[in-house]
This record gives C-alpha cells, sequence and structure tokens, in this order.
C-alpha cells in the first residue's frame, strides 16, 4: 500500500505541475499575467525500525513569480512615460500653428509690413495703399485662425481629459472589486493568484492615467492614492475624480482634477502633484503649453494691433483727416477672482502703456493679510513687483502694463489677469478705403530760404510723445501739439522754428512745450542755456517737440532757420496728400524691437522658436522616458512573463515524470495482485 500511495502522490503532483505549464502557455499573451511555478514538498517520512521510509510527495501551493519591486518601479515609469508623451503629442500640434513658410503667420505679417514701401514711394497711388489694406486683412484673419487652431486644441484636451477621469473612475470601481474578492479569498491560507494579477494589471492601466501610490493593508486590500495622499481606492471603496474649471478662478481656462469624497469638499489637484500619467501631461499642457503659445500669439496681436493703431492716429488721410484705428483690439481685459476686488488692465494710449515692454504671460495680483497692499506676480517666471495699495499699483507700469483697481480685495484674495488671451481672436482690419490710409505727416518741415550750411532734412514724424512732469510719455494724438498756423489771411509765416547761431547751437520759438532729449537713459529735458534757451546741436539726433520728433544732418551756419508747420497751413496747399511720412514711420515699425529683444519683423520667428524649444525638449523628455519605462517592464516580464521554450521542457519534464508515476502504480499493481495469488493458494 506505501508502493501505491507514494505514486498515486506523485502521479497527481505531476499531473497539477502539467496542469500549471500548460496554463502559462496558454496564458502567454493575456496582459498582466505572472507566471506560475508550482511549489513540492515531501511528506513525512514514516518511521520504521530501519529509518523513516518515504511517503511521496505533495503540493504545496502554487507560486505566482513576480517581482514587488520591479512591478511597482514598472508601473511608475510607465505612468511617467504616458505623461510625456501625452504631452509631447499636444505640443507638435501646437507647434503646427506656429510653422513657417509662405502660408505661415510669419509671412503675413512681413509681407504686411513691407508693402507700405509702395506707399512711400508713391503715397497717392491707391493700388499701393490698397495692397497695404489687403495685407492687414490677411495678418488679422491669420491671426483669428491661428487663435481658432489654440482653441480647437483646448476643446479636444478638455473631452480627453473627461473621458479619462471616466476611465479611471471605471477602473478604481473594478479594482475596488477586486479588493473585495481579495480579502475573502486571501481567508483560505493559500495566494489568489489570477485576482492579484488582475488587480497589478488595473493598477498599470489607472497609472496610464495618473501616477498612484500603493499602501497594502493587513486584509490582503491594496489603497490607491493619488497626489500622495488622495486616495483613489481605499480597500473597497473607490472614490470618484473628475475633471474641471479652478475653484480659485473660475472660467480662467485653467484645468484642475478634482478629488469627489461624499461628505467632503472637492479637492483640487494640479499637474504639478500629481507625477505622471497622460492626465498630469494633458493638465500640463493645458495650463502652460497652451497658455504660453495662446499669450505668444496675443502678445504679438495685441502689440501689432496697437502700435500700428497709434501711429496710423497720428497721421492724415487723402481726404485730411487725422487717421482712424486700422485694426480692432482688445480694449480692456478684467481680473478673475471669486472676492470682492475690481480691477481690469486698458489697453490704451495711456502715459503707461508700451507694446514693446510686453510679456508674454498672465499675471496674478496677490492682496496680502490687510486686503490693502501686496504684489504682482508674473506668472511666466514668478517675477513679483510689490505694491502698497491699489493707487500707487496704477501708477506702476509693469512689462507695460496698468493694473487700475476700482475696488479693494480682501485680505489674501488673488485677482488673475489674461491680458493676451483673446486679442488674436478678437483681432480684425478696420480700414477698408485706401483713401482712409493715413500716410502723411500731420506737420512738414522747410529749410530757411537764405540757409548757408549744409543743414538738410533727415526725417520728420508725429510721435506723440510728450513730458510728463518727470518722464515722457505716450499720448498718441492727444500728446500732439501741432505747429501753430499764421495769422488768417496770411498764407506764410507760422509753425515751429529752429534757429542756429555762428556756435552751432540753435533756439526754438512756436512750441508749446520744451524739447525732449530721447537719446539720453532715461529720457529727460533737453539742456539749455540762457534766455531764451540755446541748445547743443548733435548732427543725426532727433529732437522731440510737442509729440513730433525732427532729425537733422549737416553743418548749420549762423541765421540757418528751419520751420515746422501744419501740414494742413492754407499756405501748403494740397502737398500734404504728397507726403509720405507717416508711411515711413509706420514701415520702420518693422525694425522696432518689439518681443523679447526681437523687432516686430522677427517677433514671429522668435514665438515660434519659443514654441519648437518647447516641443523639442517635450519630445526628447517623452523618448528619454519611455526607454526607461521599455526597460523596466522587460525587467518586469523577466521575472513575471512566460517564456515558451521554458514551459515546453518543462512540460516534457512533468510528463515523463507523470508517465513515471503512473509506471508506478503499474508496479504496484503487480505487486499486490503476486501478493493476492500468493495468500490464496
Amino acid at each position: 500500500m506505501g508502493l501505491l500511495n507514494v505514486g498515486a502522490r506523485a502521479l497527481m503532483a505531476n499531473q497539477v505541475a502539467l496542469q500549471t505549464a500548460g496554463n502559462n502557455i496558454a496564458n502567454v499573451n493575456t496582459p498582466g499575467y505572472s507566471r506560475q511555478t508550482v511549489a513540492l514538498q515531501t511528506v513525512q517520512g514514516q518511521f520504521s525500525g530501519a529509518g523513516y521510509i518515504g511517503q511521496g510527495v505533495d503540493v504545496r501551493t502554487i507560486l505566482r513569480n513576480q517581482s514587488e519591486l520591479l512591478t511597482r518601479q514598472a508601473a511608475a515609469a510607465g505612468s511617467v512615460s504616458a505623461g510625456d508623451t501625452a504631452r509631447a503629442q499636444r505640443l507638435s500640434q501646437l507647434q503646427e500653428i506656429f510653422s513657417g513658410g509662405p502660408t505661415g503667420l510669419g509671412a503675413a505679417i512681413t509681407d504686411m509690413m513691407n508693402a507700405f514701401s509702395d506707399v512711400v514711394a508713391a503715397p497717392t497711388d491707391l493700388s499701393a495703399r490698397t495692397l497695404v489694406l489687403t495685407r492687414m486683412d490677411e495678418t488679422a484673419s491669420r491671426m483669428r485662425t491661428s487663435a481658432d487652431r489654440i482653441n480647437e486644441i483646448q476643446y479636444t484636451v478638455t473631452e480627453e481629459l473627461k473621458n479619462s477621469a471616466n476611465t479611471v473612475n471605471s477602473l478604481a470601481k473594478q479594482m475596488a472589486a477586486i479588493n473585495e474578492q481579495i480579502a475573502r479569498a486571501t481567508g483560505n491560507g493559500q495566494s489568489p493568484n489570477d485576482l492579484l494579477d488582475q488587480r497589478e494589471q488595473v493598477i498599470r492601466e489607472i497609472n496610464q492615467y495618473v501616477q498612484t501610490t500603493q499602501i497594502p493593508a493587513d486584509d490582503g486590500t491594496i489603497g490607491l492614492f493619488v497626489g500622495g495622499s488622495q486616495p483613489l481606492v481605499l480597500g473597497t471603496t473607490a472614490t470618484e475624480v473628475a475633471v474641471g474649471d479652478s475653484g480659485t478662478f473660475p472660467s480662467s481656462g485653467q484645468v484642475k482634477l478634482l478629488f469627489t469624497r461624499p461628505g467632503s469638499p472637492k479637492i483640487e489637484l494640479d499637474e504639478n502633484m500629481l507625477g505622471g500619467g497622460s492626465i498630469s501631461g494633458l493638465l500640463r499642457f493645458n495650463n502652460t503649453d497652451l497658455a504660453e503659445g495662446r499669450n505668444l500669439l496675443g502678445r504679438m496681436a495685441l502689440a501689432i494691433g496697437t502700435t500700428l493703431n497709434y501711429q496710423q492716429t497720428l497721421g492724415l488721410t487723402l481726404d485730411g483727416v487725422a487717421g482712424k484705428p486700422l485694426f480692432a483690439t482688445t480694449p480692456s481685459v478684467p481680473g478673475l477672482t471669486l472676492g470682492t476686488a475690481v480691477g481690469s488692465i486698458s489697453f490704451t494710449n495711456s502715459a503707461s502703456f508700451s507694446p514693446t515692454k510686453f510679456a508674454a504671460s498672465d499675471y496674478e495680483v496677490r492682496f496680502d493679510a490687510t486686503g490693502v497692499g501686496g504684489q504682482v506676480v508674473r506668472l511666466s517666471d514668478g517675477e513679483t513687483t510689490p505694491f502698497t495699495n491699489i493707487a500707487t499699483l496704477a501708477t506702476t507700469q509693469i512689462d507695460g502694463l496698468t493694473f487700475n483697481f476700482t475696488a479693494t480685495g480682501t485680505a489674501n484674495e488673488r485677482v488673475l489677469f489674461k491680458p493676451f488671451s483673446t486679442a488674436a481672436s478678437d483681432m480684425k482690419a478696420l480700414v477698408y478705403s485706401p483713401r482712409d490710409l493715413a500716410v502723411a505727416n500731420p506737420i512738414n518741415a522747410a529749410m530757411g530760404t537764405s540757409n548757408s550750411g549744409t543743414l538738410q532734412l533727415a526725417g520728420l514724424q508725429a510721435t506723440g510723445i510728450t513730458w510728463n512732469g518727470s518722464r515722457p510719455v505716450n499720448l498718441g494724438a492727444t500728446g500732439l501739439s501741432l505747429p501753430p498756423s499764421p495769422v488768417s489771411p496770411a498764407t506764410t509765416g507760422g509753425g515751429v522754428m529752429l534757429t542756429f547761431n555762428a556756435n552751432g547751437k540753435f533756439t526754438i520759438s512756436g512750441n508749446a512745450n520744451p524739447p525732449i532729449d530721447m537719446a539720453a537713459n532715461p529720457p529727460k529735458l533737453l539742456a539749455g542755456t540762457g534766455a531764451p534757451p540755446q541748445y547743443e546741436y548733435t548732427s543725426g539726433q532727433s529732437i522731440h517737440i510737442d509729440g513730433w520728433s525732427i532729425n537733422l544732418k549737416g553743418s548749420p551756419k549762423a541765421g540757418d532757420t528751419v520751420t515746422i508747420g501744419n501740414a494742413k497751413d492754407a499756405q501748403y496747399g494740397d502737398n500734404y496728400t504728397r507726403n509720405a511720412g507717416n508711411a515711413t514711420a509706420l514701415m520702420n515699425l518693422r525694425d522696432v524691437k518689439m518681443f523679447d529683444e526681437s523687432t516686430l519683423s522677427d517677433g514671429y520667428a522668435s514665438a515660434m522658436a519659443q514654441v519648437g524649444t518647447r516641443t523639442q525638449s517635450a519630445l526628447f523628455a517623452s523618448e528619454l522616458s519611455k526607454s526607461i519605462a521599455v526597460n523596466l517592464e522587460n525587467d518586469r516580464t523577466a521575472v513575471s512573463g512566460v517564456n515558451l521554450d521554458e514551459e515546453a521542457a518543462k512540460l516534457l519534464q512533468y510528463q515523463q515524470a507523470y508517465q513515471a508515476s503512473a509506471k508506478m502504480l503499474q508496479i504496484a499493481q503487480s505487486v499486490f495482485d503476486t501478493l493476492i495469488q500468493n495468500l490464496g493458494r
């Protein structure tokens, strides 16, 4: 009977081993399956006078081959890779908006600015004027198209985030159910291998969307935590997540991951708290990359629109009237807050408005504990500007912007400003008649008829720059004081006159305000001596007077004069119609440093480079994290994965052992039969 029992046990053990190997082969392509191995143990031997006689073999358990460390590392690395990949893919879409070539926005801006050259050459040519207006309309149209494309990308990102949140909720519920089954199965003392595989696979899938921290419990369940402390799955209970607007700044475009635990307020998690996962990558893209792209585009639209509008309103049309704005631009942007503060940024030709100083960023005004003072934070780089109260804030220029508050905030209140978010989408051309293009200067200049020196006019332009007590300010047409006209009915005389003396200095008569030295740093009033003041003359230096500037070159002689007059004075007739001074000023704007030390014409290339650099960095991070994730997954599968060659070898091994066990039973049967026959005699 002993031999029969040993054979029977061996037969059963090898049958289980064969079945386990077959199960491994069957699940070779099953996601999350961990290779299983039969753990055999010797049955306690029977004592006899000759020692312990072996009683055979038993199956102790079915082992699940896996490394807890590698499993967690692979899941974490896969989560980081998923987040980097999602962000890189979306950045590639954003980069397409800032593309170059003849159909790009940069080409439209360049064509628009270059079109002014034909108007400068022929200011009365209506075809040249029409071409400029056509280029302006095309530029505005491409601005709106680019803004619409950014909005489309944001919409698809938001929808993907919502779908991802729903998937996470479904997986979390699935894991909670598996936790319950594992807790029940653990009571029998054996490991529920298949359930553990299912749970680990669900955890890996959840980590593709949001990175989790795993904490095991005594009952066999595992708790999943997001953001370090928020329980997504706790035992058999799953918490729902959602994606929605920031509670601090609703309608700001900032999206957060929201935890909605029963009986508790919603908890917001941003991309910086989530670690990896596609949700984290998409949140980062939406809240930072997409916001920067929109700000770069909006800054460009607003700077180009307001700068051209500013110069256009300083010129004269063919009908002799002041120019009207060329583009419709964002007039003002209100602040976003849930508190009591009421503030805005107005984009007008005010004393502190300066498009050349724009930074492509959003801003936060953060009031201190008193609710009176605080600081302005540029969100793109965290640079802060303190203020003592809203009155002083209104007189402080920050990146060319002024923050005006009509109602103060409460203690620690925060107000978000997005000055460039809608600038591109709101941009459109306003002037369609070529006669309304203000290409003429409202002033002209004439050398004295008796001048004996080599004095020449190098430039004349309306600037709108006037002195504001302690500094120059740009006030557009408001800051322009035209030279006085002669007393009617006289047709000569009047204007502002510069008269040079034997020392090479000059005096000014007829001006309303003192001249400004804009070449100084910082700009200051032009220094003069004596009465009337005599000013030093420097060839090629612009002299700013009453909202216009004149540039003279050459060497004057004593008694030489220059007269600056109102272009519409009767003494000049319709000469203004053949003047292209303001068209020259408009064309010269292309060389003004407008965007982070880049000129207006190069501003798009700068924006394209910024987005391209960010995209390439994201693609590199995606490739690196993917390589790390693949390597760790290979390490994990080297432990847990099924090797078909190895399992085939085991099948042969266990088959032979099974056959030998059967042979043992056959021998035991023969011995038993022989014994019965002999006893029967």
